[in-house]
C-alpha cells in the first residue's frame, strides 16, 4: 500500500501497519490542510439537517430524530452554502481521476447534487440504497421512507474515474449491476460497541470501495462518524483517513477497528500443539462411565477420543494492535503473572483474548 501524503496535526489514532489514521476536528479546517490532488476516493455522509423536533419509529416505539447540534438545520440557504463549502474542499484534494460518493435523504441530497453541478463535478450515477425493512411512517401522511440516495461523481469533466466493472458484474452473478442496491441496515454485530444515529452498513461501504477504487488507494471520509469507511477500507486493503468532530464517535471507531484488527491478528497466529497424549490425559475411558456418559450414543465414545485440552491467553498490544504475548495458563491471573514476568506492564495490553482448545482423535 502507498503511504498517505497528508500533512495534518497529530492523529488521535495512527496505525502505520494497516495505513489507517483518524483526526479530530472540524472537517473544513482539516480538509484545508490536506495537499491538493492527493486523495483517490472520498465517501461522505454529511449532516441531513433533520434534528428539528421531528419523530420516527425505532423498535416499535416513537422516538425523537434529534441527533445533536451538528444536525440542526440553519435554513435552506445556509445548509446549501455548507454543502458547497465542504464539497469544494473535497474537490480540491481529489486526484485528477478521483471520485466522490455522497449519501443522503431527500432532505439534503438535492442540495448536494446542485452544489456538485455548480462546482463542475462530473455526475456519474445516483444509486438508490433500498432498506428491506424500514421503520413505519407514524403520521400515515407519507409513503414509508425506504431508500437513501448515493450520488457518485468524478472530480471534473476530464476525469477518467475508476470503475471495476468486471468485479461488480461477477458480484452480481454475471449480470450488469444496476443502480438499485438492496442492502440491510447495520446488523447487530456492527453496533456491539455502540452506534451512530446515521451509521451505514459495512456491506454498503465495501461495495463502494470495491467498485470505485483499487488496493492501496487513499480513501477519505470527512464525516467519519462510527468509522464504517475506515473499517471497510481495512477489509478491502485500502489506505484510510477519517475526519470527525466528536471524540465520542472517534472512540467508537477505535473500538471497532481494534476489534477487527484483533480478529485478523488471531487468525494469523499459529497455535502449535502435539498430537501425542499428555502424561495425564483428560480421557478416563478405563473408569466406569457416568450416568450422563451412558446416556450418550455409543458411537461417539468409540469414534472420538479427547486427548488434549488447553487454555491460552493472547495479549494484544495497545500501540501496534498485534499479538505481543501468548501463553498457556489455567486462569487469567496466572497469565497476567507470566505476562509481567516477561517484562511487560499491564498497560502494554489493549485486549486479552482467551481461547480454549480441545483435540479429539478418531
Amino acid at each position: 500500500m502507498t503511504k498517505s501524503p497528508i500533512k495534518l496535526p497529530a492523529p488521535v489514532f495512527d496505525d502505520p501497519k494497516h495505513h489507517i489514521r483518524l483526526y479530530q476536528g472540524d472537517c473544513l479546517e482539516l480538509l484545508a490542510l490536506i495537499p491538493e490532488s492527493s486523495v483517490d476516493l472520498i465517501f461522505a455522509d454529511p449532516p441531513y439537517f433533520l434534528s428539528n423536533g421531528g419523530i420516527t419509529c425505532h423498535a416499535g416505539r416513537m422516538v425523537s430524530v434529534n441527533k445533536g447540534d451538528w444536525d440542526k438545520s440553519k435554513g435552506p440557504g445556509a445548509n446549501h452554502e455548507f454543502n458547497r463549502a465542504w464539497l469544494a474542499a473535497c474537490q480540491r484534494i481529489l486526484k485528477p481521476n478521483g471520485s466522490i460518493w455522497v449519501s443522503g435523504t431527500a432532505h439534503i441530497i438535492h442540495s448536494v447534487g446542485f452544489a456538485m453541478q455548480q462546482l463542475g463535478f462530473k455526475l456519474l450515477n445516483d444509486v438508490s440504497w433500498v432498506k428491506p425493512n424500514p421503520p413505519p411512517n407514524l403520521s400515515c401522511r407519507y409513503f414509508t421512507h425506504a431508500t437513501e440516495t448515493l450520488i457518485w461523481a468524478a472530480r471534473d469533466k476530464k476525469s477518467r474515474h475508476t470503475f471495476n466493472y468486471k468485479l461488480m458484474k461477477e458480484t452480481n452473478r454475471g449480470k450488469q449491476m444496476k443502480s438499485v442496491w438492496e442492502i440491510k441496515p447495520p446488523e447487530t454485530w456492527e453496533k456491539r460497541f455502540g452506534k451512530h444515529p446515521t451509521q451505514k452498513p459495512v456491506a454498503l461501504l465495501e461495495r463502494i470501495l470495491l467498485a470505485s477504487s483499487n488496493e492501496g488507494d487513499l480513501v477519505l471520509d470527512p464525516f467519519s462518524g462510527s468509522g464504517t469507511t475506515a473499517l471497510a477500507a481495512l477489509r478491502t486493503r485500502r489506505t484510510a483517513v477519517g475526519l470527525e468532530l466528536s471524540y465520542e464517535y472517534l472512540t467508537l471507531t477505535v473500538q471497532r477497528l481494534s476489534s477487527e484488527l484483533v480478529r485478523v491478528a488471531l487468525s494469523l497466529t499459529t497455535i502449535q500443539f502435539s498430537l501425542d497424549p499428555v502424561s495425564d490425559p483428560v480421557d478416563r475411558s478405563d473408569r466406569a462411565p457416568s450416568a450422563s456418559a451412558q446416556a450418550q450414543p455409543r458411537s461417539m465414545s468409540i469414534e472420538l477420543k479427547l486427548v488434549q485440552q488447553e487454555c491460552r491467553f493472547h495479549f494484544i498490544g495497545r500501540h501496534n494492535r498485534a499479538v505481543i504475548f501468548s501463553v498457556l495458563a489455567p486462569t487469567l491471573d496466572d497469565a497476567l503473572q507470566k505476562f509481567r514476568s516477561h517484562g511487560h506492564s499491564d498497560s502494554d495490553a489493549l485486549f486479552i483474548i482467551k481461547t480454549e482448545t480441545q483435540i479429539f482423535l478418531r
